[in-house]
């Protein structure tokens, strides 16, 4: 499958179908900030699920913070539940390295202790550093480690991919 031809609201239905599947009782959606977050936000609402999705940020415990610093310049997460407990169903639009995964569940500890934490990715694109591994995936790409594959949404709320 190549990266150009990569149909984002198929795969979000393919996704829509993998979550379904991964749902336990009393399970919660985050979406990892910035794809992730619009994905959660609309399985939130599309799975009619009670209550609100979280949206964690990976930007305070990243390995390379001191080069990055915060993105955006303030902390995106919000975590509307407690999260000592549940069942945390982490969101992402695209799964690279792991560092990002990584950093949100460090992050996500910081609010507690889950009892499980599973992942969800529209895309895996292969080139892991870390041993980080999505329970579902929508789809599997190769793609060399100098391009980039993003998530956009339009004011429509439809997704597409950018490639760079």
């Amino acid at each position: 499958m190549s990266a150009l031809h990569l149909d984002a609201e198929a795969l979000y239905a393919d996704l829509l179908g993998g979550v379904r599947g991964l749902l336990q009782a009393d399970a919660v959606l985050v979406g990892i900030w910035s794809g992730g977050a619009w994905l959660a936000e609309r399985l939130q609402r599309d799975l009619k699920l009670p209550g609100e999705h979280g949206v964690i940020s990976s930007a305070l415990h990243r390995d390379d913070f001191s080069s990055r610093g915060l993105s955006g310049g303030a902390d995106h997460t919000k975590l509307p539940f407690e999260v000592e407990g549940r069942h945390i169903l982490l969101i992402d639009d695209v799964l690279f390295t792991g560092r990002t995964t990584r950093a949100v569940v460090n992050e996500l500890f910081d609010f507690g202790r889950p009892a499980s934490v599973l992942l969800a990715v529209l895309v895996d694109r292969g080139g892991r550093e870390l041993p980080i591994h999505p329970a579902y995936s929508a789809a599997r790409i190769a793609l060399p480690r100098t391009q980039r594959l993003s998530l956009a949404r339009d004011e429509a709320g439809q997704f597409s991919f950018e490639i760079r």
